[in-house]
This record gives C-alpha cells, structure tokens and sequence, in this order.
C-alpha cells in the first residue's frame, strides 16, 4: 500500500533519486533542503526537476535545526535522513562547524521529534567513511570504527545518537552505510564525476595517490532500492553495508571510463589526501539477509549512465548560482 514519507536532503544526489523512486510506486511525499551551498543550487534544482509538480510531492525549502520537525513529520509512517554535509576532504578546519549543525545536530534533532513515536521508521543515510584505514575486507558491519576524516566522524556520532534513542525512547532505526555511490546526478566534487568531466572536456585529471585505492562502486539506482527496502522491512534497529558488489581499482576504473567516453586519460598522480583510505569493500551478507538487498548494476553500465548524463549538462556546471 502506498506510504506517506519524509525525505530529508530531497534535493541532492541520492535523495532526488529516491523521491522519484517513492513517487513512482504512489508513495505520498514530503521532500525538504536547504540548499546549502557545498555546490551549486541550481544543480540541485535541475536534480528536483524529475519530482517537482508530480502528484503526491510537496517541497518544504528549510534547514532541518529551524523547522517545526512534530508537525513535519506528522502523519508519516517513514523518515529517510539523506540530508548532511557531504566531502571528506572539506571537513577539516572551520568547515567542521557546518558538519556539526547539518550532521550531528540535524540529526539529533530529527530524533527529538521522533522520540515519542515508536511508529514510525527511521532510515539514516550513514557511510563508508565510519571505518577508515580498515584492513579487514571485505568488512562487516561489527568491526572496530576508526574514522579518517571529520566527516566520517560525526556519522559515528550520527550512529551513537540513534543507539542512544533507541535504548531510551524506543526509536525505532536503521543505519545504512553507503559505499562510493555514483551515477546520474552525482556531486561535482566526487571523483567519479570529476573524471569522466575531465575526459569529456579533453583535459588532465587528478589523482589523489597512485592509482592502486580501490572502491566497492555502488550505483545510485541501487542505493536507493536498499533504502527503500530498509524503510519497508522492520528489521532489528541497527547498522547495515551497502555496498554494490564491484570493487576495483582506480586504475582499472579509469580503464572503463576511456572506453566509454573513447578518449585516453592523462592522468596528473598527486600526494594521498588527508581523510582518504587506501580500500573500501562492504561485506553485504547483513543487509541481503535482513532485507533481502542484492546490487544489481555492473561498474560498466552504471559508469555509462553517468558519462550520458553528464555529457549532457557539462556546459553548465560552472554558471554562477
């Protein structure tokens, strides 16, 4: 039966994407943002353009520590917490106070106005980033933390949060920790757009270190099918891999990326930035146990989608807005 739901970050990559994916199925949706500036705004308007005026969608423009969150939520069944302040590499510094608020703060006030309603499913939108320089691959979800960055630290903390709701007020929770998601739509300042942009446009691209990091590449169509599923299953409250099923390595992604475009990479290798991680491979035995998620998009086709989309709007990445 349909469901009325609440998409935080609704405009960004992952939640434009999930919005169009709850529409489509009759879902009646509340989608908020608030437009932060971490990329341009009218990118994440184009993202909207797949949902705004569809019946069963209304958009609530508003950062999440200002809004009346009681009555936002209301009458919905399930809330999907995609909104945060995204980038590994920005969050060191005086940029960490923008991670506090629309991480940790946002989050913790979501589940302030949760606390008292044991109804209602909550699915937060975690991260890879939570187990840093892990060598324990693939990795399950019970290993030791060890984030490298800010930003893998407050999901921690994120993920702490839920726990301690959980214990006191019955908040009912799933944490999905997505790993190098791509696909339409996807950031400017993530790699994957980064590279293929730069093979489009002729020109070199950077790498940070030699190539030889390796990333389980999850593609966005799937992301979004494990969320769903996450929101629909009431499994126990707890953290789950969502991995896409395709490790490589960045040599080898940037292979696929030349035969897709037809151009050879020059490629400009460059020190390992603070906040990076060598490997990354989810173990997804969890999640295809309790909720029955299985990847379903090769590297190579889900590459493709994102180089057709962005050769479509590359000429208008950089306008001002």
């Amino acid at each position: 039966m349909p469901k009325k739901v609440l998409v935080t970050g609704a405009a960004g990559f992952i939640g434009s994407h999930l919005c169009e994916e709850l529409l489509g199925r009759g879902d009646d949706v509340i989608g908020v943002d608030c437009f932060t500036d971490y990329y341009p705004r009218f990118l994440k308007q184009k993202s909207l353009d797949a949902v705004q005026g569809k019946p069963g969608f209304r958009f609530v423009e508003g950062d999440l520590n200002d809004l009346d969150l009681p009555s936002l939520i209301g009458d919905r069944s399930i809330v999907y917490h995609l909104a945060a302040q995204a980038g590994v590499r920005a969050s060191w510094g005086q940029e960490f106070d923008a991670y506090i608020n629309h991480n940790i703060r946002a989050t913790q006030q979501l589940l302030e106005a949760l606390k008292e309603r044991t109804d209602i499913r909550f699915v937060f939108a975690s991260s890879s980033s939570v187990y840093g320089k892990t060598t324990t691959l693939p990795t399950p979800e019970d290993v030791v933390l060890r984030p490298n960055s800010p930003y893998g630290a407050t999901k921690v903390t994120c993920e702490d949060l839920l726990a301690l709701y959980r214990e006191n007020w019955g908040v009912d929770y799933c944490a999905l920790r997505y790993f190098t998601v791509y696909g339409p739509r996807q950031r400017p300042d993530m790699g994957f757009h980064k590279f293929l942009r730069a093979l489009l446009e002729q020109r070199p691209l950077d790498v940070f270190g030699d190539g030889s990091q390796s990333r389980d590449c999850t593609f966005v169509a799937d992301i979004v099918r494990a969320t769903i599923q996450a929101g629909d299953t009431r499994t126990k409250s707890q953290v789950f891999n969502v991995g896409g099923g395709s490790r490589k390595v960045l040599k080898d992604i940037l292979g696929i990326m030349e035969d897709i475009v037809g151009t050879k990479a020059r490629v400009d290798y460059g020190q390992v930035e603070r906040g990076d991680v060598p490997h990354t491979w989810a173990d997804i035995s969890r999640s295809r146990e309790e909720f029955g998620y299985n990847p379903r998009t090769p590297v190579e086709e889900g590459l493709r989608q994102e180089a057709e989309w962005l050769s479509g709007i590359v000429q208008e990445i950089d306008r001002p807005g």
